[in-house]
């Protein structure tokens, strides 16, 4: 039988009340299916699951890390990234830092995909990489950078379509190695980001619920794709002011591909494609 809204209430109250985590202004939508994984999981019923995460505060951690994991990918959606790589940061090429903030960075391969691509463009040394999620088990995987090579084998095909082509010029066409970036091991299925990306960016952990800063800096890109979705619309305009606030005038603003920014603050914004450039 599905949950109830009151259930799925009632199972995110508990967790407010019970840890530092606030889940209450989350979409009912994709908690329901979230919590439903965790109760089939570990064979629970709702009720007997919400004294758990009561009287077991590890329970109460995992179970957290369950709902919010999120997947990412190297490279997901290539247009995004060609119109990173044609249109928006070539912007930023006369600054003396590049500061971008990755909001929501799960596994990592979303900052690991940007160093690569900053790499490419000659800009590396400028820029300066903050990445954060709410899951410490995500934010770990990112700072080893070891992936599963089979798991990633199709998203080697968007590589090839950003670092390699040029959409806008078909004769241009750079053949750069992927042991460049990183080593395949197809006995171990492994894909291992190389040292000098690992080292680059700052991670941390970030609850975006509670609106803090944790760099006290302003960005000149701010990236946070398929994370407001998850988002009920009163938290999604929290989280708009916040990243206004820590945007530079001009900054640019990228979601995920059936996001969409709502509400007043968008009149401080100008949407441009995917991209939302901040006016004032």
């Amino acid at each position: 039988m599905a949950l109830s809204d009151k259930e799925v209430q009632y199972f995110t109250t508990t967790i407010k009340n019970y840890s530092e985590y606030d889940l209450t202004e989350y979409s009912e939508k994709s908690l329901k299916r979230r919590i439903q994984k965790v109760l089939d999981d570990n064979k629970l019923d709702i009720s007997t699951a919400i004294q758990k995460l009561k009287n077991d505060p590890d329970f109460l951690e995992r179970v957290v890390k369950d709902i919010t994991v999120n997947t990412t990918e190297l490279f997901r959606d290539p247009q995004v990234w060609q119109d990173l790589r044609f249109r928006i940061l070539p912007k930023f090429k006369n600054n003396k830092n590049i500061n971008i903030w990755h909001a929501g960075c799960s596994t990592g391969q979303e900052v690991y995909s940007m160093l690569i691509l900053l790499n490419e463009m000659g800009l590396y040394d400028k820029a300066k990489i903050f990445a954060t999620d709410i899951n410490e088990d995500a934010l770990e995987i990112a700072k080893k950078g070891e992936y599963k090579y089979r798991f990633n084998i199709g998203y080697l095909d968007n590589f090839d379509k950003v670092i390699k082509e040029n959409p806008f010029n078909y004769e241009e066409y750079n053949d750069v190695p992927y042991s460049k970036y990183f080593k395949i091991n197809k006995a171990h299925n492994s894909l291992e980001i190389n040292n000098f990306l690992r080292e680059k960016p700052i991670y941390r952990k970030h609850d975006l619920v509670k609106m803090e800063n944790l760099y006290f800096a302003k960005f000149d890109l701010i990236i946070c794709r398929n994370v407001i979705i998850y988002f009920k619309y009163e938290l999604q305009s929290k989280v708009f002011k916040l990243f206004h606030e820590h945007l530079y005038t001009n900054g640019y603003l990228l979601f995920g591909m059936h996001e969409s920014m709502l509400g007043e603050i968008a009149n401080k914004f100008e949407k441009r494609g995917n991209f939302y450039r901040k006016k004032y």
